[in-house]
């Protein structure tokens, strides 16, 4: 490499350094952002945190949440994982600066990798790395999400350097790419990285017909399947885990199937339930967030201040002070997604480029970028497009295992930066003529505003500006009024604003082409009104308010009066939180071993005990779990005196044939007398003999092992409050391996002889040792290949 050129490669990433501290700037003060996930991630996370480092070994398994589960996508460290040091020091800036610069940098990748001029790929860089979906999921707490579109870019560079034939380079991106993507453990993103190669890689296959060159390209897919293969095999233990574990929780098959009301489900989805997939719908005329910021007000909750029709109306009902404090927080979303952080906004100036992209672009290039592009937002309509996401959802694999469909649109949010820059640099190359610039410039001007005025009128002919939240205002219309008329002008301000922004490039542009600017200035000037464009919107969404106190992201709870109460008592127990939605928040998790938790991949078993029983207020389920603490306010709890305890014997298992009379017979299920249990899983004695005497108590407790020891002069079964997962739990009675099975739909049950005995449970989970064995060979293919790959070259195999 050229002295010059390792030079402006150090000054970029020095800059992007510069920028994505300058842009977080309370980090320079020792302060950390505030993350709403984040903060419900410590909660759930906590226990493992503290056995990781108490014992110096990983768990896998968490009791703080939803009884127990498994903790592979919680917070897991798995064998032989390498990579990840390496993406450690990737992330040597605070957090969330280190997300931002790597957004920079790799998308500066991917555009010098494309041979695009290096003042156009910083250009680039920022534009995508401040696009306003890539800034709110950090705000939000999508930090996982944040971390695999990180690398997508660097993945598109290799993919895309092999396409040139330059296949070591490739190789190397395409497959360290590839692992540090699984590695960031956000699948959904991968998922839909897949969809835009996919789209690459027709469009190449296409193109290779055309020329005639089926054979080279075979040897490119070739070599870039096996780059993905090693890029997925390094992390085998990682998806090994996954894999198995998935089949268990909320995005496996179901064996229900009724629904809560006993009745015949509509229809059996082996994933997620299809409303639960398609809840986050983007709505077609919302599309056009995407180049109008507030096109449908915004993010759910907007500060409407002074002056706005809103704060005018209520001040005249409440006063000033009510007026602003009520005003800080309005609902001027009017869209139908159930809560919006933000716009998923990615520029009217980036976008007006992205059409000159269109018209100048070599047709291979557009023809991917545009393709995928409106792939992406078509996909993110979900429910609002229902017959194209049926289809995905029947018969594309794994479509149904991911929800927030509108989160696809990550891959517009790549590709539409990727062609307006590739656009901007044919404008200053010679091999097109002017004629051709000015025709580009001039179509694109037209697409863009016309986009916008037309959006706005189909805004004000085919909507009320009415939103999903709008019922509190049924009893003052006055207010709903005065709202409305906030969204409208909200909406006229941003499209108007828009179309100065694009006036403005155009404006440059156009100047240009006359010869009047010189390319150094209409560089400077496009990036200013980029920077201004996308920045001005991010603030409003993630700013120096977001961050507080190291001290409170560490703690990011403080318990109250009622749980220090319960922390009092340290017996093992369980702790129902009433207070809220008990099946959605991790505060609880944070202090207690909690009946409920939030995480998007729980067991799906646990999940339809709460759908089937709990929510039918079936106090026996909570006995079973060992709720022994009910928080039923900020200042008041309830003792629970008929919890099972930790363990206890039954007299009689009631063995049923299916899964839908399992949960049915829990209805009326005396849990300390009675068990549920598969008859084709068991066939032993189904009734025991009574012994008041027998007694069963929990001696030891760990994350991954837990020890009884009971007494009867009687053969007896007993039933464990702990949640039964067959792929990891072993039982030992007096230190031989027994078998144990499924009681209750989601309980551990097992016979227990006569006279005094040891039980242990033990997590011993084969996959993740299996899996990081494999992965060491993937290592070691990926060290090998490179040199293979030298080898061809030099026999002339690979052209």
């Amino acid at each position: 490499m050229k002295v010059n050129k390792l030079l402006i490669y150090t000054g970029a990433v020095v800059l992007f350094i510069i920028v994505s501290v300058l842009y977080f700037n309370p980090i320079l003060s020792g302060k950390q952002i505030k993350q709403s996930d984040i903060d419900q991630f410590k909660g759930i996370s906590k226990e493992l945190k503290e056995f990781r480092e108490e014992n110096n070994k990983e768990a896998y398994w968490l009791g703080n949440a939803f009884s127990g589960m498994p903790a592979y996508l919680v917070s897991a460290n798995y064998e032989n994982d390498f990579l990840k040091e390496v993406d450690r020091v990737l992330r040597f800036l605070p957090r969330p600066a280190d997300y931002l610069f790597l957004y920079f940098l790799s998308f500066f990748i991917l555009l010098t990798t494309l041979k695009v001029d290096w003042k156009l790929s910083i250009l680039g860089g920022l534009a995508f790395g401040f696009s306003t979906y890539l800034i709110i999921i950090i705000g939000a707490g999508h930090n996982a999400k944040a971390h695999a579109i990180v690398y997508m870019p660097i993945i598109i560079s290799g993919v895309l350097l092999i396409f040139q034939n330059r296949y070591l380079l490739g190789f190397i991106l395409a497959a360290l790419g590839m692992a540090m993507e699984i590695g960031a453990g956000h699948i959904q993103m991968t998922y839909y990285l897949g969809f835009c190669l996919l789209i690459l890689g027709i469009v190449e296959l296409i193109e290779a017909i055309k020329d005639k060159k089926i054979t080279s390209f075979i040897k490119q897919t070739s070599v870039i399947i096996v780059a993905f293969i090693i890029g997925v095999g390094v992390n085998a233990s990682r998806l090994m885990a996954t894999k198995e574990y998935a089949e268990h929780s909320i995005r496996g098959k179901s064996e229900l199937t009724i629904d809560v009301d006993g009745k015949p489900k509509k229809k059996k989805f082996a994933g997620l339930d299809y409303d639960y997939i398609t809840q986050y719908s983007y709505g077609k005329l919302e599309t056009m967030n995407l180049l109008v910021p507030r096109f449908m007000g915004g993010g759910t909750i907007e500060e409407l201040g002074e002056g706005s029709n809103l704060f005018n109306e209520f001040e005249k009902m409440a006063g000033t002070q009510a007026a602003r404090s009520y005003t800080k927080e309005s609902l001027t979303y009017w869209g139908d997604q159930p809560i919006v952080e933000a716009p998923a906004y990615i520029g009217a100036v980036v976008i007006f480029l992205f059409f000159i992209g269109v018209f100048l672009v070599e047709r291979k290039l557009k023809y991917w970028l545009v393709s995928a592009t409106i792939f992406s937002i078509v996909l993110s309509w979900g429910k609002n497009l229902a017959f194209v996401t049926n289809f995905f959802i029947d018969y594309v694999p794994l479509y149904d295992k991911f929800r927030a469909v509108s989160s696809i649109q990550v891959i517009a949010e790549l590709c539409m930066p990727l062609l307006a820059v590739l656009g901007l640099s044919e404008l200053f190359k010679s091999r097109k003529s002017n004629e051709e610039k000015f025709e580009s410039l001039k179509k694109s001007f037209i697409i863009t505003t016309g986009l916008i005025v037309v959006g706005f009128l189909l805004a004000h002919m085919t909507s009320s500006f009415e939103g999903i939240r709008d019922n509190q205002y049924q009893q003052y219309p006055a207010l709903l009024d005065a709202l409305i008329s906030d969204r409208k002008s909200m909406l006229f301000y941003d499209s108007l604003r828009s179309i100065v922004l694009i006036l403005l490039t155009a404006g440059l542009v156009y100047q240009f082409l006359k010869y009047k600017l010189k390319k150094q200035v209409v560089y400077g000037g496009v990036l200013a009104l980029v920077l201004f464009d996308l920045i001005s919107v991010n603030i409003n969404y993630v700013n120096k308010e977001n961050f507080v106190s190291s001290r409170l992201i560490e703690k990011p709870f403080t318990p109250n009066k009622v749980d220090l109460e319960i922390l009092k008592d340290t017996s093992y127990y369980r702790v129902a939180n009433f207070t809220g939605n008990f099946m959605n928040e991790n505060r609880t998790s944070f202090f207690h071993r909690s009946v409920g938790g939030y995480h998007a991949a729980k067991l799906k078993r646990y999940q339809e005990l709460i759908d089937y029983q709990v929510a039918k207020n079936n106090m026996e389920v909570f006995n079973m779990l060992n709720a022994k603490y009910f928080i039923v306010g900020e200042d008041k709890f309830e003792v629970n005196k008929e919890a099972n305890g930790n363990a206890w014997f039954v007299s009689s298992l009631i063995p049923v044939t299916s899964a839908n009379e399992e949960i049915i017979m829990l209805t009326n299920l005396d849990t300390k007398k009675e068990a549920v249990i598969r008859g084709d899983k068991y066939t032993g004695t189904t009734k025991f003999a009574s012994d008041s005497l027998a007694t069963i108590s929990l001696v030891k407790r760990d994350l991954n092992d837990l020890k009884y020891l009971s007494n009867a002069t009687k053969n007896q079964f007993a039933v464990f409050s702990e949640i039964y997962y067959g792929n990891g739990w072993n039982a030992y009675l007096d230190g031989k391996l027994v078998p144990h099975y499924q009681v209750n739909y989601v309980l551990r049950g097992m016979q227990v002889p006569a006279g005094k005995h040891t039980i242990e449970f033990k997590f011993e989970p084969t996959v993740v040792a299996k899996g990081g064995r494999l992965s060491l060979y993937f290592y070691l293919l990926l060290v090998l290949v490179p040199f293979i790959l030298v080898f061809l070259k030099k026999k002339n195999l690979l052209t």
